[in-house]
């Protein structure tokens, strides 16, 4: 199947949008990664202070992502059609409503810091966690700007400017973070909250640029010229959270599901919440890069459902299936044979490292089921299908992975493998859930174009 003839065009489309939002995506978790390898030389106590804040600050931020998506297929949907009119009141609408969710984020996760001394981990650890958690925490205001402008743009097709962006965001990010953590050229010395800090610049630059580029580009700044006060409407934000509040919803459960284990991880100890964290940022690369593939399947499907192509829209479903699933084994492969090495980047604590090892296998193994479920999440919000989607995570995230992970971790006696447990057993019920899913709704929707 996968070297049909039908698919090879499918494959290449797929691929020249995917790729640069494979880079986008991977590029905001190579923040973490980075802010992750740059402290962990520093110790586990501070490795585990970023884990710990990056953690509690996780839920909020990626509810707020979450909402950003909820943009990209209905833009993408009125660029299939050639009306612009109406894809420049998303963008409009788009840039109040997330303006204004990453103020109310701000302000949630602020009224977090009281809690995160009740939430059972060492009190060093939690000390050292709250300066970083706080600069991430303003973080949130410029990256949901930032986000109306990315998501608008992967609507049209165009996923290569935010990947420029990110890019460059990044690479500040590492020079801001060797100069922050470490004290160099006359700044203090900050450690932890150093990367946070980083973190906070590199994300207050990318509205700036992708503005600019807006500004700058006649194609894009005929948008701007569509603007309008009248455009400003209560039926175009709730199109928005009509599609973005189940993808946030799916996205929250599934990282609280993550989150939650990050924190009962510190139940047991220091080492392990620094062994989870390495497991932890390795694994959402590689997730992330099942994300890209997701968000480029998200755009053709869109684009093919704007115009009533079902036939294509199948074939570039499978196609992201079939792509996805090739780089689920490459990371399957990799995570196991290469589990008491990779580490090894981030820290030379040899208790850390072991835990890491061990907790890796674990990621290897639900790395299929994770991805299967990532891209059929993608080809459902391409056909504006998600509201069965929050029922589904709730299903696979809060009654299966995180029951069965904790009754494994300490009923059990596993420890942290057991946490993680948990994973491979929620990841599968939601893969083979939404797959379902994916082919009900397709044959509702031709059935009724049909008639």
């Amino acid at each position: 199947m996968m070297f049909d003839g039908r698919y090879k065009e499918q494959y290449l489309q797929t691929l020249r949008l995917a790729l640069p939002v494979v880079l986008s995506q991977a590029g905001q978790v190579v923040v973490q990664l980075v802010d992750n390898a740059m402290v962990g030389h520093l110790g586990a106590l501070p490795l585990a202070a970023v884990s710990f804040g990056g953690t509690v600050f996780f839920l909020p931020f990626i509810f707020g992502v979450g909402i950003s998506l909820g943009i990209t297929p209905l833009v993408g949907e009125m660029y299939a059609r050639s009306n612009h009119r109406v894809s420049a009141s998303y963008l409009q609408n788009s840039i109040l409503l997330y303006g204004v969710l990453g103020l109310m984020l701000f302000a949630f996760s602020q009224a977090l810091i009281p809690f995160m001394h009740r939430m059972g981990q060492p009190p060093e650890v939690v000390e050292m966690a709250i300066p970083y958690y706080n600069f991430i925490a303003w973080s949130v205001i410029p990256f949901m700007l930032f986000a109306a402008f990315k998501q608008f743009l992967e609507g049209v097709g165009n996923t290569r400017v935010a990947m420029a962006i990110i890019i460059t965001s990044n690479i500040i990010n590492v020079i801001f973070n060797y100069i922050f953590i470490y004290g160099k050229c006359g700044a203090p010395e900050m450690g932890a909250a150093g990367a946070g800090l980083s973190t906070l610049i590199s994300r207050i630059l990318t509205p700036v640029l992708i503005i600019l580029y807006f500004w700058r580009k006649d194609s894009f700044k005929r948008y701007f010229s569509l603007f309008s006060w009248a455009h400003f409407s209560w039926i175009r934000i709730r199109s928005l959270l009509t599609v973005g509040v189940p993808i946030s919803l799916q996205m929250l459960m599934e990282g609280g599901a993550f989150a939650l284990t990050g924190i009962m991880m510190g139940w047991i100890g220091t080492i392990e919440l620094a062994g989870n964290q390495i497991a932890t940022v390795i694994s959402n690369l590689a997730f992330m890069i099942v994300m890209g593939i997701s968000a480029a399947t998200t755009i053709r499907v869109s684009h093919q459902y704007g115009v009533g192509n079902f036939r294509e829209l199948k074939l570039a479903a499978g196609a992201s299936y079939h792509i996805g699933l090739l780089w689920n084994a490459f990371t399957a492969l990799m995570f196991i044979l290469f589990r008491n090495y990779i580490p090894m980047l981030f820290t030379s604590d040899p208790d850390a490292i072991r835990m890491a090892s061990t907790l890796l296998i674990f990621a290897g193994l639900f790395q299929f089921s994770d991805g299967l479920q990532n891209i059929s999440i993608g080809i459902l919000r391409g056909m504006q299908d998600v509201k069965a989607i929050t029922g589904i995570a709730f299903v696979s995230y809060l009654v299966i992975n995180l029951p069965v992970g904790y009754l494994c971790a300490f009923t059990l006696g596993l420890g942290a493998p057991g946490l993680w447990i948990g994973f491979i057993f929620g990841l599968s019920i939601a893969a083979f859930l939404l797959i379902r899913r994916y082919h009900r709704t397709l044959r509702r929707i031709v059935l009724h174009r049909n008639r």
